[in-house]
Formats: C-alpha cells, sequence, structure tokens
C-alpha cells in the first residue's frame, strides 16, 4: 500500500533505463516507467478501500444511462533529492465528490476550498440570483408577460387576416374597374371609380387604425411591464459583471510554476480559458514535482472506468493530454526542461512512395501508404498533392478528388484535367461512389454483419477528435461485414454511406458502435504501429467514357 504521495516502484525497476528526455504531452508512447506505474496505480484502485466512486466497471460494455462516472487518472515519474526513483499519482477534476483524496497530489486550485474575496462574490451571485427570480416568477409579472404574448400574437393574426381580405377586395374593384371602363356612360364610369377610389382609401385607413390599435395596446402593455423589465436588466448587468470579476479572480488562483519558480495563472496564459483548464491530472503533477524539489522524468494519462455518453474513451487505455485545455499551461510549466520531439512536426512520409494502380489520360489510381498526408498539413507539405503536382506539373486540374486521413492507407482518386476532377468529384458528393475499407479491430465481434448510424460531430474542446452528438452532429452511417475473428480481433469489411471525419474510427470504438477500436488508433484506441484500416475497393463510372471501373488493394496487415 502507498505510505506517501511520492510513492516508490514496488516492483524492480533496474532493468529500465530512465528516459533520455521527457514525454511530449500531446502525442506519445508510455514510457516502461510510466507504464509500470500506471499499472501499480491501477492495482491500488482495484484494492483501496478509503474511499467509494462508481466508475462503472460492471457496465463498460452496456450501452446504458447511468450516474457512473469515469475518470482520467495520470503518474508522473520523477527522482527526489536522494536520486531515488518514484512517482506521483493525480485525477483529473474531481473523485466521490472531492478534490482531495489519500496518495494524490492536491490541485492546484481547490475551487472546495475558495478565498474569503471568491466566497464572498459567489453569496452575492447567488442573492442576485434569487432577486431575479423572484421578480420573473411574481404573478404580476408573469402574468402581464402572458398578456403582452397573447397580444403580440393577436395583432399579428388580425393585421395578416385584414391584409389578406385587402387583397381580396382590391381583386374585386380591378374587376369592377374593368367592367366601368367598358360602360358607355361617362356619368356612371366617373362615379364608379370616384367610389372605388373611396374604398381604397377607406380600406388603408382602416388598416392603420387596426395597426395603432395594437400598437397602443401593446405600447400600455409594455410601459406596466416596464418596470420590472428595467429592474431585471439592472440585475442581469449586474450579474454578468459579477460573474466575470469572479470568473477573473478564480482564474487569478490557478498560478502555475515551472522549474525556474515562475508562476503564470490562467488569465496570464489564456485569452479564454475552457472549462476545466487546470484541473487536468498532469497539471497537478507537475505542479507538485516542482514544488516539492523532484524532477519529473515521464507521464502518462489512462482513463478508467465507463466513457461519457459522446466520447470514445476505453478503460485502462493510454490518452495525450487534451492541446485545447493544456497547451498554454504545459508550455509554460515545461520551460527549460528537455522534451521528446512532437511526432506531429516530423515528415510521416518520409522515404514511402506512392504506387500508381492505373493511370490513364484523365486521372491516376494510387495506393496510400499509411502516415502519409493527403494534402499538405500547417508544418509539414509532403503528402498525396505535392508528390502528384511534382509528377503532373502541367495539370490543370486540382488533382485532389477525395482524401484518406492521414494515418489511413488505401486507394485515392487523381484527376488529371478540370474536366475529369469536374465529373469524378460529383460521382464523390453524390456518393454513387462503391467504397469498401477493411479494418482489424481489438476484440471479437459476436455479430456477423449490422449498420452503425449516429450523428456526429468534431470535440469543440478536444480537437482533431470527433464525438457522437445527436443535437448538432450530422448523420454518419455505415455498413459493416465479419471478414475473421482470430486472436481476439476482428477484421471487418466497412461500406460507409457517408464521409464524415473520423467516421469509421468513431464507429468502430464508440460504445453504440462496433464499441472495439481499430487495431493502431491513437485517437480512439492504443497507439500502435500503425491504424489498421484500409481503403480497399472503389468502383466509379471512367470520367470520359462513363464506363464503371473497379480498383481493389489488398490490405497489409
Amino acid at each position: 500500500m502507498y505510505d506517501s504521495i511520492f510513492t516508490p516502484f514496488r516492483s524492480s525497476i533496474e532493468a529500465i533505463a530512465l528516459p533520455e528526455r521527457f514525454t511530449y504531452p500531446f502525442c506519445y508512447k508510455p514510457h516502461p516507467l510510466s507504464v509500470l506505474a500506471a499499472q501499480e496505480l491501477q492495482q491500488h484502485l482495484e484494492t483501496q478501500t478509503e474511499w467509494q466512486h462508481d466508475f462503472g466497471l460492471d457496465g463498460l460494455n452496456k450501452d446504458s444511462d447511468n450516474h457512473a462516472i469515469g475518470t482520467m487518472f495520470g503518474v508522473l515519474v520523477v527522482q527526489n533529492e536522494h536520486d531515488e526513483i518514484g512517482y506521483l499519482s493525480a485525477f483529473s477534476g474531481a473523485i466521490a465528490g472531492q478534490t482531495q483524496l489519500p496518495h494524490f497530489v492536491p490541485p492546484v486550485f481547490d475551487t472546495q476550498q475558495t478565498a474569503p474575496g471568491i466566497h464572498a462574490r459567489q453569496t452575492e451571485l447567488a442573492a442576485i440570483a434569487s432577486e431575479i427570480t423572484s421578480v420573473e416568477s411574481s404573478p404580476r409579472f408573469v402574468e402581464l408577460q402572458q398578456q403582452y404574448s397573447q397580444a403580440k400574437t393577436q395583432a399579428k393574426l388580425e393585421s395578416e387576416a385584414f391584409r389578406l381580405q385587402m387583397i381580396e377586395q382590391r381583386k374585386q374593384r380591378k374587376l369592377q374597374r374593368k367592367a366601368a371602363e367598358q360602360n358607355d356612360d361617362e356619368s356612371f364610369k366617373t362615379e364608379e371609380f370616384h367610389r372605388l377610389a373611396r374604398e381604397s382609401a377607406y380600406d388603408k385607413h382602416q388598416q392603420k387604425a387596426l395597426r395603432q390599435q395594437w400598437q397602443q395596446t401593446l405600447l400600455s402593455l409594455s410601459e406596466q411591464l416596464e418596470t420590472d423589465t428595467t429592474v431585471l436588466a439592472e440585475l442581469k448587468a449586474k450579474q454578468a459583471k459579477l460573474a466575470a470579476q469572479l470568473e477573473q479572480s478564480i482564474h487569478s488562483q490557478y498560478r502555475f510554476v515551472n522549474q525556474f519558480g515562475e508562476y503564470k495563472d490562467l488569465n496570464q496564459l489564456f485569452d479564454e480559458p475552457l472549462q476545466g483548464a487546470g484541473d487536468c491530472a498532469i497539471i497537478k503533477l507537475l505542479q507538485y514535482a516542482f514544488t516539492h524539489g523532484l524532477t519529473p522524468l515521464a507521464m502518462a494519462h489512462f482513463w478508467w472506468g465507463k466513457s461519457p455518453a459522446p466520447q470514445m474513451l476505453k478503460h485502462k487505455y493510454f490518452y495525450e493530454a487534451s492541446k485545447n485545455k493544456c497547451e498554454p499551461i504545459l508550455t509554460h510549466m515545461l520551460a527549460g526542461i528537455e522534451v521528446d520531439e512532437n511526432p506531429l512536426e516530423q515528415n510521416p512520409a518520409e522515404g514511402k512512395e506512392l504506387t500508381i494502380v492505373y493511370q490513364d489520360d484523365d486521372m491516376v489510381i494510387i495506393n496510400k501508404p499509411a502516415e502519409f498526408l493527403s494534402v499538405p498539413g500547417k508544418t509539414i507539405t509532403d503528402s498525396v498533392y505535392s508528390r502528384m503536382q511534382a509528377v503532373f506539373p502541367d495539370s490543370d486540374s486540382p488533382l485532389i478528388v477525395h482524401r484518406l486521413d492521414m494515418s489511413t492507407s488505401g486507394l485515392i482518386v487523381i484527376a488529371l484535367t478540370k474536366d475529369a476532377h469536374k465529373a469524378l468529384q460529383k460521382q464523390f458528393i453524390e456518393r454513387t461512389v462503391e467504397k469498401r475499407y477493411v479494418a482489424l479491430l481489438e476484440g471479437i465481434s459476436e455479430a456477423d454483419e449490422g449498420i452503425i448510424d449516429f450523428p456526429m460531430r468534431v470535440d469543440l474542446d478536444d480537437r482533431p477528435r470527433q464525438i457522437v452528438c445527436y443535437q448538432y452532429g450530422k448523420p454518419a452511417q455505415t455498413k459493416w461485414q465479419v471478414l475473421e475473428r482470430k486472436n481476439g480481433r476482428t477484421k471487418v469489411y466497412y461500406y460507409p454511406k457517408t464521409g464524415r471525419t473520423h467516421q469509421l474510427r468513431v464507429h468502430s470504438a464508440h460504445i453504440k458502435g462496433m464499441n472495439m477500436p481499430i487495431v493502431g488508433d491513437d485517437l480512439y484506441g492504443q497507439k500502435g504501429d500503425r491504424l489498421c484500416l484500409h481503403a480497399q475497393y472503389l468502383a466509379f463510372n471512367h470520367p470520359t467514357t462513363n464506363e464503371r471501373v473497379v480498383f481493389e488493394v489488398a490490405e497489409d496487415f
């Protein structure tokens, strides 16, 4: 059992070499010491009896709504002043309603033990919220609001009914005017025109009177509401100002230190910090290390328990830190520490070649290797596009008709002329192209085939990850079929009906889908040598001959 926050390894680590550099937090493969520390922490979580929390471990593979809450844990391998190697443990946010638990490092700022000034603002905000509720729920205010709403609706209905009536009467007068024009009696004709003009003027006068009547009614009700609405506006403006001040005060309490003893708070590091920024496990760990004279050597994050419904977090799987929430903080905290290179800044296509499967005057079909960009990225230009541009410098086409994720291998269509590009792209947009992928999944599928159908959107707090969202997500549908079950894994065919970002990866990992991540998926599963997802088959109409063409390239996993 643990004796302190600094925990010596229970297992021997003599055969494990120390890391040469600290872990790059946003894309990493855990160092063996971090893996061992995580395993020891997981054993502690399974056996400790000091506190209770429902992580949903009994329902990991069930798609059910309950109050189970999984949590991200972190370990930080450190060296103390006596050159002893051990590790620190932390959790993100709170567990069992607590921000501090035995054997875990404390938060950078404990929101459950607020400073007097912050507590006073929170009390004042609660009082203002109570005042707002009191005004908004008073019988007089509610009744006046209902009267105003009903009057506004009635005014609209009556005005529209009168407008339609005027249109009909205008049609009748037009017919009467035409009839009068054909009458030879000039006196009758003149009198008839005057009568029709008077009726037209009267209708306009009545319409104006109706509008004025309703305007007066609404104005009267509005004036009666004005006292309360003015009070509410003043209260809400005060509430917003005080809330902003409170937020600034709380953010100023999150003060992060680095190895040089330099402190910066959330207000200094962010324009607008995301919710939860500063409460992540890795940040707590580094804060404790720097304030207690410990040298950080390596880190790792792992998820423990059931995943939140929109996401695809897997029990015991390792995950990177959130760039959106943590990058400004960790950039400051890791200043002066030699960190592993960012793999995303290294060219993944270096030393790899594009294999041409088919070529004619209109198009080229290539087999893209895994870890090869389809189009240039923010820092890396080497891509399918740049390679094809070099091979076909005189082409007047945009070349790229569709894309594959960098980590996905397989068939890509390149158009060599503008007309071919337009014809091919039209087929992809209209979804007349037949596509088939093959994927290797972690786990055994009990069913042989099925359809996955749920909406997706980007996770705004953790791009580029995608989440399931029934409110704002776009439809995403995939048909699947089992090919093989072997060595605890399932190989499947995927037939995507839509083309959302990371669709097949999400449909594989999510509990409403296959509930088995693709082997090597570093976003929704476990990092491996490669993502085992391959665009194997394409069928479409040739852009010039309109004949159906079929291309197929086998996977290599």
